[in-house]
């Protein structure tokens, strides 16, 4: 090995047996024994749609599922619904008569009937502050007790209606009409003629909209940077291993569940036949969108000092470090995110022995 100094240029010229280095760039002569083992490759992009398998568990949408549970504890005397039957909100399910609905009932009279006295109370003393005979003390004392009685009133219509009750129709002492708040289909039920129900009991019945269902799929935490822009998911379901079901994500979870270390996404999937079913476990494919990638072998990528580099070739047996930044592997190539760009040259195949130039 020669070290030859020129100290006019500050230029300085390592030469060892078969190369040599001036400042970046290496020289390898073509009479060098290490020339004939470079392979050289002109790097270009190609359209690369990077996949992600999971695991994931078939979901019914929150807003498209209901459990259906009394408000009262009561007895069950007319049912309506069975498996499979179809809904609408405001189906009747079926009917119970319940002495805590007969109070609510009783509540909402006793509202309505103060809130109408109040009503004529305060017409009459505004009637008399007009022609000059009422006093203003009267009508304010009216005004006050009209406005007490009108919210007490109106949070009794709330509350009845909460339960689907029309209160313009309501007859005292009449059942209490349990009806499906979404449209759907009847997927449980366990409501019994003549059966007894607590107000605390678990839920008699379920109603679902099954047509569209969510899919959440587990992505470790090292993984999330793959689906940040993936358009869509294809979900896998070992009963149907010929079906192809697509999904597009809904959403990503903000949060990193601690046991796992991974992050919830929830894909939304048509499911006109029902060939998904909660609680179902299927394997989850994220798929990105088709990109323009660089790839390079993976022989070409170097490391030093915790950094991945390529050597470019700048001329005829000329050679520069490139370091670059890398992506996911494929078929013994790497994919380039950045530091190298398509029609460059590199050294694809025996870079190794320039591994010590400096």
């Amino acid at each position: 090995m020669t070290i030859l100094t020129a100290c006019n240029d500050k230029k300085t010229t390592i030469e060892k047996d078969n190369y040599s280095v001036q400042n970046d760039t290496i020289l390898v002569p073509v009479t060098s024994t290490i020339a004939p083992k470079l392979k050289l490759e002109t790097v270009k992009t190609e359209l690369y749609q990077s996949q992600l398998i999971t695991a994931g568990t078939v979901k019914a949408i929150p807003n498209f599922y209901a459990e259906i549970a009394p408000p009262f504890s009561g007895r069950v005397t007319k049912v309506y619904l069975k498996l499979g039957m179809k809904t609408k909100a405001g189906t009747p399910l079926f009917e119970m008569v319940s002495p805590d609905f007969i109070d609510a009932q009783k509540s909402f009279f006793q509202a309505k009937s103060a809130y109408q006295a109040t009503r004529l109370s305060l017409k009459r003393q505004q009637d008399l502050k007009a022609n000059g005979v009422g006093s203003q003390k009267d009508l304010e004392e009216a005004e006050t007790n009209f406005e007490v009685n009108e919210k007490e009133y109106q949070n009794a219509i709330a509350s009845l209606k909460i339960f689907g009750v029309n209160v313009n129709k309501l007859v005292f002492g009449q059942p209490l009409i349990v009806t499906s708040p979404i449209a759907g289909e009847i997927i449980t039920n366990e409501v019994v003629m003549g059966q007894y129900i607590k107000a605390d009991d678990a839920p008699k019945a379920k109603v679902a909209d099954l047509k569209k269902v969510w899919v959440a799929g587990q992505v470790k935490e090292k993984d999330i940077r793959f689906i940040q822009e993936l358009d869509g998911a294809d979900i896998q379901i070992a009963s149907y291993p010929d079906k192809k079901i697509t999904g597009k994500i809904y959403h990503i979870d903000e949060i990193v569940d601690e046991a796992t270390r991974s992050v919830q996404v929830l894909i939304e999937c048509y499911n006109n036949n029902h060939t998904l079913k909660p609680g179902m476990y299927v394997n989850v494919k994220f798929i990105d969108i088709a990109r323009s990638t660089l790839f390079v072998p993976a022989k070409a990528v170097l490391q030093f000092n915790d950094k991945s580099f390529v050597l470019v070739q700048i001329a005829k047996g000329k050679f520069t470090r490139r370091y670059v930044e890398t992506g996911i592997s494929k078929n013994g190539k790497i994919a380039i995110s950045s530091g190298l760009k398509s029609n460059e040259t590199i050294i694809s195949e025996g870079a190794f022995y320039l591994l010590e130039a400096k």
